[in-house]
């Protein structure tokens, strides 16, 4: 005979949760693991948000050696679940309500009691690192195909900060690629099919960017007055770059002594104004 005096049968434990109910049978799957080789059966209930939907899973949980596993955050929902399986004597482990209530004792904040919270957290840390590789993979216009995937394009000149801007932005969660002007390299065509909320242009003072340029050959142990850094090229260059940024349409930024946290932040609202017009438009 098995639990309850009921015929053997494989035990069952219920993952109930209001979101999706990883954390539960994680747990659940660690304890059965103790017991015969976790023979047992996982049954997984997620989004259970309204206390109505209780008794029907009790209901069929009765019909078994169950146990039920749970993670709500709502108090109600909690307390539906605890009185209806204690009425049929069904076992029922709260994971999230213990350590909740620990924590409530030795801080100030309260609970968001919000479901699903720390999905969100691990969404938008993947997002985060989705980013990051993006930024590093389309860095420099190293592969074209980018362009298109890209919800920022950056364009302008070498030096201007194309690179510690997107890299930047990935810690957004935004995925940006960078193309660098040059003059005698075209641009590639698909940057005047981008829409202007989505292409940023970064212009710079010519002696500024002189400056920065002469400390870069320094640091490269190369000689100063290389082409790289003439004025007379600095010119051309950024006259280039202006040109194709008229072209294409986008939205321009003079980063002359701007943090790359202040462009980035101009970046974001170029970007989130002109997806939230598209989206009003279309």
């Amino acid at each position: 005979m098995g639990l309850a005096g009921l015929p053997d049968m494989r035990p069952v434990i219920y993952i109930i949760s209001d979101s999706i109910g990883e954390t539960a049978e994680l747990v659940a799957r660690a304890a059965a693991s103790q017991f015969n080789h976790g023979n047992v059966d996982i049954r997984r209930v997620p989004y259970v948000t309204h206390p109505e939907e209780i008794p029907e899973i009790i209901e069929e949980a009765r019909g078994f050696p169950s146990i039920i596993v749970f993670t709500v955050v709502l108090p109600e929902l909690r307390e539906t679940l605890l009185r209806e399986a204690a009425r049929h004597d069904i076992p029922a482990v709260d994971i999230m309500g213990p350590v909740m209530a620990a924590l409530s004792r030795v801080t100030t904040a309260t609970p968001k009691l919000e479901p699903g919270l720390m999905r969100k957290v691990d969404e938008e840390y993947f997002r985060r690192v989705e980013a990051i590789e993006f930024a590093v993979k389309y860095d420099d216009g190293k592969d074209p195909r980018g362009i298109t995937q890209a919800d920022i394009v950056v364009l302008g000149v070498s030096r201007t900060g194309k690179t510690p801007l997107c890299m930047y932005l990935a810690h957004k969660g935004i995925k940006a690629a960078n193309i660098p002007l040059v003059p005698e390299v075209p641009p590639p065509e698909e940057i005047f099919n981008i829409p202007p909320h989505r292409l940023i242009g970064l212009v710079i003072d010519p002696g500024k960017l002189l400056s920065i340029r002469r400390e870069r050959l320094r640091t490269l142990g190369l000689p100063a007055d290389a082409d790289y850094a003439n004025q007379e090229r600095i010119l051309k260059e950024l006259a280039y770059a202006e040109e194709i940024m008229r072209r294409a349409g986008c939205s321009v930024i003079d980063v002359t002594n701007k943090a790359v946290e202040e462009t980035a932040g101009r970046v974001l609202e170029i970007y989130y104004r002109g997806k939230r017009y598209a989206a009003e438009t279309s």
